[in-house]
């Protein structure tokens, strides 16, 4: 069963920023949003690494259509790195990093470098 957070942006009083579908296992990461040719601005998907590492946090945008808003977050939600990012390339952070949300090219509109992002699992 999909697992869904609501990403909130708390250097801005909490302001939402995208509904995501929590991605933690290999397959799920591996896959990303391969083959999706249309994302709607409030959806995305947080890719859960293990740890903090710029390698693991690379991102593949192979057989990805269209282009993503990427934004990467230490273990304590800080956002280390943000860019959007073209179909066919390769991609990685800045700095270390163990969350990597995708989403529409909008969702950078909010979301700052340095910003301080929460994650909110549905109940559902």
């Amino acid at each position: 069963m999909a697992r869904w957070v609501e990403v909130l942006n708390a250097s801005r009083g909490g302001e939402p920023v995208v509904r995501a579908r929590w991605c933690a296992s290999f397959r799920c990461r591996l896959r990303g949003l391969t083959f999706r040719r249309a994302l709607s601005a409030n959806e995305g998907l947080l890719l859960v690494e293990s740890r903090e590492s710029v390698a693991s946090a690379a991102i593949h945008m192979l057989a990805v259509f269209m282009q993503l808003g990427v934004v990467w977050l230490d273990a304590n939600g800080l956002v280390v790195d943000a860019i959007v990012a073209k179909p066919w390339r390769m991609y990685a952070p800045a700095a270390p990093a163990k969350y990597i949300l995708e989403g529409h090219p909008a969702l950078l509109e909010r979301v700052s470098v340095g910003d301080r992002l929460e994650f909110v699992h549905d109940q559902a």
